[in-house]
């Protein structure tokens, strides 16, 4: 029944332009044109719209992606620092265990690692001159008594 009315309405509307004059029918152009420019604009609008929407929606989904990454990879650098953090603990106690082995508490130095400095080289070696002879060898004689 809807479709009956718009058909004979748009007959009747054929009718009656037909019958106006000129400059009233350019008017009447003039006003669909401005109406379907104004309806184009309209749609084009809402397709931009729709569009921006769209891309906005997009991108924060995008966004909370990237961050719930980022989260992760912190997690996991984290953890694997903590990781290195006890490693490397465990070496150093594996070090000062060492070091407590190696050096006594006593003053021994047989127990004492020595270093470079602590070596003898040929210059500390007794050379011919410094050798006791029979002449530098204590006697009887030297040997002091209560008395002296």
């Amino acid at each position: 029944m809807g479709n009956e009315i718009k058909k004979t309405l748009g007959k009747a509307a054929k009718k009656v332009f037909e019958h106006t004059p000129e400059p009233i029918k350019e008017e009447i152009k003039d006003k669909v044109k401005e109406k379907a420019k104004e309806k184009f604009v309209e749609g084009i609008q809402d397709k931009a719209e729709d569009a921006t929407d769209n891309l906005k929606e997009a991108t924060e989904e995008k966004a909370e992606q990237f961050e719930d990454k980022a989260e992760e990879g912190k997690e996991k650098a984290q953890d694997a620092l903590l990781s290195v953090r006890d490693k490397i603990g465990k070496v150093v106690e594996a070090g000062e265990d060492f070091q407590k082995k190696i050096s006594s508490t006593k003053d021994d130095d047989d127990r004492k690692v020595k270093g470079v400095n602590s070596i003898k080289s040929y210059t500390d070696m007794k050379g011919a001159s410094k050798i006791k002879s029979s002449k530098n060898i204590k006697s009887s004689n030297d040997i002091k008594t209560m008395g002296s």
